[in-house]
This record gives structure tokens, C-alpha cells and sequence, in this order.
């Protein structure tokens, strides 16, 4: 059954639902999924919370991830990623989208919208990819102060600082940043682009009991681990924030070409899903049972004299 309409809606907040998976002594693994249908999927799969990305929604607007997208435009992936599944969801929030006042506004929008958490990040507009070079980084105060304005806007929503200061202050500076993160009230830490295993052993280690985010994204600077591997190096979430993008957009490249090639879609069906299984991912039948059992068809008896 849809949950937009389901009679099993979740009774408490996102957030405090967020953090219960946190508080389990696995690593909580989230899957990218801005995309109602993408959600569906996942939870399908088995996935208990569900990562958006930043770069996912910007690339599906046909933007690149340089933080061009607005708090409301997030807010329409939200809405429809947290109705669909009722997951929590844990929101990439870029730099804040502004300076304290608008973090405020952003987490305030955000929570309503759905979210159970959202993570900010260390850098100056125009912000990049977490794996690409020359990035500018804030001020370590002006960063804790956004952080400082979530903490006090939020009501329940899962607050995570993300730093990028390894690749260009070191991993000194980098400990030293969430530090002071964790002091301004955030709940945990996203080392972004450590790029070995014992780089990510090591941030662990120095922040000892605190929870840790780590990013395994394709083509970016970190090397391959496992879900597994992350915990053992003591981290408590993972995420795969662009994974199902790349393979839709690949998909829908190959299929583009075949169009072209073969003037139709006749050698691309056993790529696509049918459309009974499509009815049953998005609950077309039910919606279909609510409607009739709501509405009840009066069929006239005679034409008006």
C-alpha cells in the first residue's frame, strides 16, 4: 500500500525515526534515491533510510552540483521521496544555501517537507563535488555558526557537518573543524574525500565515539569499500549518493540510441521493466481500490424531461 494514503503512516517525526536506526549497533546504509520511483525501489530492496544528493537532483535539472538549486526546489524532491516511502531521509543541505539565517529557513523547510536529517558542509559558493580539486573552504566560525543555526531551528531533524578540509588543510585541521562542528551542536561528522583506507581509520580513531559518515561514491577519490569495511573502521553510516543516476542515465543513453539506430524500442524490452511490475511498485491497484470504495458510481436512470 502507498504510503500517501496508507492507513500504517509513521507516528513519529523523521528525525527521532533517523536516529533510532542510528542508536542500532550496524552501520545504517543509504542508497541515493531523490526520485519517488527510486524510493519505491529501495525500500523494495530492503533499505531502511535513503540518502538525496545534491549533484542527483541538480544533474535531473540538467544543472551541474555548484550549489545553482534552491531550498524549495529540494524541498519538491523531498516531498515526494518521504510521501512515497515514508523513510527516513537524510537530505545533502550543500553550504546552507545562505548564511546563518537561511540555514535556519532551510532546515525549518526541510523538516517540514519530510527529512529525518540533513548534512552541511565547510565550503565557499560556488561549492563542488567533495572528490574535485581546488575547493574554497569557510571559516571554521562561520561554519559552526550554520551549524549553531540549525541545531537551534531544528526540532527533531539529524544534523551532520561535513568537512572538506583534508585535502587542503590536512587531516590535522580536518579533526580540529568537526571538533568544533560537534561543539556548536551537531550530532555527527562526514569526513568528505578521505582516499585511503587508513586515512579513514585515523579520522575515526580521533573522534572516538563520535558517529561518522562516509561517502562511497564512483569516480571520486575513495577507493572501493563495503558497507562492512566502513564499520569496521568505525563508521555508523554509508551512503551511494549519485550510484542509481549513473545507471538510469546510462540506461536511458543506450535506449536513446537504440531509437536511433533501430527506428523503434524492439530490442530494448528485456531492459525495461514491464508495466505490470511498474503497477506493482507504484501501488496503481490500490489507489485504484481506494478510489472505488470511496466513491461510489450513481448511474442515472433516465434522461432529464
Amino acid at each position: 500500500m502507498p504510503y500517501v494514503i496508507a492507513d500504517d503512516l509513521p507516528d513519529a517525526p523523521a528525525g527521532v525515526r533517523f536516529r533510532a536506526l542510528l542508536d542500532r549497533p550496524q552501520i545504517l546504509q543509504m542508497p541515493g534515491a531523490h526520485l519517488g520511483i527510486a524510493a519505491l525501489l529501495a525500500k523494495k530492496a530492503g533499505f531502511e533510510s535513503l540518502y538525496m544528493s545534491g549533484a542527483a537532483m541538480s544533474a535531473t535539472m540538467g544543472l551541474p552540483d555548484l550549489g545553482m538549486i534552491t531550498v524549495d526546489e529540494v524541498a519538491f524532491f523531498i516531498r515526494q521521496v518521504a510521501r512515497a516511502s515514508g523513510l527516513p531521509i537524510l537530505v545533502d543541505g550543500d553550504t546552507g544555501y545562505g548564511e546563518a539565517l537561511n540555514v535556519m529557513h532551510m532546515v525549518r523547510v526541510f523538516e517540514e517537507a519530510g527529512a529525518g536529517a540533513v548534512h552541511l558542509e565547510d565550503q565557499l559558493l560556488p561549492k563542488k563535488c567533495g572528490h574535485l580539486n581546488d575547493k574554497k573552504l569557510a571559516d571554521a566560525r562561520d561554519m559552526a555558526a550554520k551549524v549553531a543555526a540549525a541545531r537551534k531551528a531544528r526540532k527533531h531533524l539529524y544534523i551532520i557537518a561535513r568537512t572538506d578540509a583534508v585535502a587542503s588543510e590536512g587531516m590535522d585541521a580536518a579533526v580540529a573543524r568537526a571538533q568544533l562542528y560537534l561543539d556548536a551542536g551537531a550530532d555527527a561528522i562526514f569526513p568528505e574525500a578521505l582516499v585511503t583506507r587508513d586515512m579513514f581509520a585515523e579520522f575515526a580513531r580521533r573522534m572516538p565515539g563520535v558517529k561518522l559518515l562516509a561517502n562511497m561514491t564512483e569516480f571520486g577519490r575513495t577507493p572501493f569499500f563495503t558497507a562492512k569495511e566502513f564499520e569496521e573502521l568505525g563508521y555508523a553510516m554509508v551512503i551511494w549518493p549519485v550510484s542509481h543516476l549513473r545507471v538510469a542515465a546510462k540506461a536511458m543513453e543506450d535506449l536513446y540510441a537504440a531509437i536511433n539506430r533501430d527506428g523503434g524500442t524492439m530490442k530494448m524490452l528485456d531492459r525495461m521493466q514491464t508495466r505490470a511490475e511498474l503497477y506493482a511498485t507504484i501501488g496503481y491497484h490500490e489507489y485504484e481500490a481506494l478510489d472505488s470504495s470511496l466513491v461510489a458510481t450513481v448511474i442515472p436512470e433516465g434522461m432529464p424531461q
